[in-house]
């Protein structure tokens, strides 16, 4: 397969109307077309539409990637939920981009491979379950949890898009604790753990549950009884993801966003810091475990060389029936076999006898040049012809 490309989007606010579809449908007549989704795949072509305009029309959420590396979401949330302004104070350059069109707010994050080190992670599966995964992330943002679009940010960082001297905007809580979906969405766009690392340090501990449940309900007590029915209404006529995304937004958590006046540069040095510590973590952690291997296999050869040194015979004649099988294998045994009775013979200051031995073997099997040529190299009875 010389091409790779995946495209997904989803409707996870509203189903396409049967309108809508036949639209769709007009874009490609090979895609999946659902009354919440469009996907297609291309091993040649390439969509027939800008996923940006898709986007902005039809679709809350969209993942892309391809085989040369690139790798992008988008996801758009209701701009009562998600204003431009504070998006657009994380998503800074070209790898992460905010927007507003209509109601919505437009978060575009893009992650490039221009080294070609990641050229081959699309093989894991391809694109099936990526968009999947990070969904939830969407919720979370859209009821005020910042962790994504500090992400983003990080995102442009490592994009070197952000100044060393720029100040970092909010930290939100939690950071250093991301759940399955803003952990796939880092994955996903390859933001460096180290970097994330260092950007947990300033962010608090997020709440536990029953914090967040009791805020809630100290903020649900100010709503009017008017409005609460109208929430229940439109929860009883199957928009209950939208009232729920509704009543998160009350507690909105961005505001126990920690301040902080550390650099991009600061951060970048940081996670450089916590990427060396861990190499050479992980080094110590390999010469821990090659020198446990050493020690079980040097007291593994000493088991096996002491054992053979009780059956020297039986071993020799071992020798003999390797050779006779005449095979490529039994040559290779034969002479592994040879070499452990000459370090045998070193040790028992026995090497006349093993020579003598050894040099019969090689008179008795003169005519195969392809066991000689085999002990030659490995230096076992090379004797100069007279």
């Amino acid at each position: 397969m010389s091409e790779y490309q995946y495209y997904e989007f989803a409707a996870l606010d509203h189903a396409l109307s049967p309108r809508q579809q036949a639209e769709l449908r007009a874009v490609s007549t090979r895609a999946t077309i659902t009354p919440a989704s469009f996907v297609n795949t291309y091993e040649w072509g390439d969509l027939k539409a800008d996923p940006r305009q898709l986007v902005e029309r039809y679709f809350d959420a969209f993942c892309y990637l391809s085989n040369w590396g690139t790798h992008r979401l988008m996801l758009r949330v209701p701009a009562a939920l998600l204003d431009e302004h504070t998006a657009a104070s994380y998503c800074v350059g070209d790898a992460a981009s905010a927007w507003t069109t209509g109601e919505h707010t437009v978060i575009d994050l893009v992650a490039e491979d221009e080294d070609g080190v990641f050229e081959q992670d699309w093989t894991e599966g391809g694109g099936e379950g990526r968009l999947a995964s990070m969904v939830p992330a969407r919720s979370e943002l859209a009821t005020g949890d910042r962790r994504l679009l500090y992400l983003a940010w990080l995102l442009c960082v490592q994009a070197g898009e952000v100044a060393d001297d720029e100040v970092e905007p909010p930290v939100p809580p939690g950071l250093g604790r991301l759940d399955a979906a803003l952990s796939s969405a880092a994955t996903f766009l390859r933001i460096d753990e180290d970097l994330i690392a260092a950007a947990a340090r300033a962010s608090a501990d997020d709440e536990g549950d029953a914090d967040r449940t009791a805020r809630l309900r100290h903020k649900l007590a100010t709503i009017r009884e008017a409005d609460k029915d109208e929430m229940l209404v439109r929860v009883a006529v199957g928009d209950a993801h939208h009232v729920r995304t509704k009543l998160l937004a009350l507690s909105d958590t961005a505001e126990t966003s920690s301040g902080s006046s550390r650099t991009a540069g600061e951060l970048v040095a940081l996670a450089q810091s916590y990427r060396d510590d861990r190499q050479r973590a992980q080094h110590r952690q390999r010469a821990l475990r090659k020198a446990e291997h050493d020690r079980a296999a040097a007291a593994a050869r000493e088991q096996h060389l002491a054992t053979l040194a009780y059956r020297q015979e039986q071993a020799w004649q071992q020798v003999e029936e390797l050779i006779g099988a005449r095979t490529a294998a039994g040559y290779d045994a034969a002479v592994a076999l040879l070499r452990d009775l000459d370090e045998i013979s070193r040790r028992a200051k026995q090497t006349g006898t093993y020579q003598q031995r050894v040099a019969d073997l090689r008179h008795a099997h003169r005519r195969k040049s392809t066991l000689i040529g085999r002990l030659d190299r490995a230096g076992l009875g090379r004797v100069e012809s007279s």
